[in-house]
């Protein structure tokens, strides 16, 4: 679908997740922008951002979407922001790992996509 002209509500967006370097959980983003727009909206905005690759999207702990900044040169056709993600079991805090992970071959089958996240405590929680 991508982005194709960038309205207030997209540009506020986009701001969000400028200024911010950590994940950011869909209902967290609902609740800050409430009274600027609904969150058909805001759906919509974050699924145009990922189509675009703007930003990428995982499962939480508690089957939550979060989203966050891409930061390796993801496009509309190819995400090739693909890393694992932690999340705080105490705190919630949510942030993308710069480690990297191999996810093994498998006969017969090609792997497209995977989520890998780890749960634990944060620097802060420990």
């Amino acid at each position: 679908m991508g982005v194709i002209r960038k309205t207030k509500s997209v540009q506020t967006i986009v701001d969000i997740f400028d200024e911010n370097k950590d994940a950011l959980s869909v209902v967290k983003l609902i609740d800050f922008l409430k009274d600027k727009m609904n969150k058909t909206t805001i759906y919509r905005i974050l699924e145009r951002l990922e189509s675009d690759g703007i930003v990428h999207s995982f499962m939480g702990k508690d089957g939550l979407k979060w989203y966050a900044t891409c930061t390796s040169g993801c496009t509309a056709s190819h995400h090739s922001d693909i890393h694992p993600h932690f999340q705080c079991q105490d705190c919630g805090k949510v942030d993308c790992l710069s480690v990297t992970m191999n996810i093994p071959k498998i006969p017969n089958r090609t792997i497209d996509f995977s989520q890998i996240l780890l749960i634990g405590r944060c620097e802060n929680c420990l």
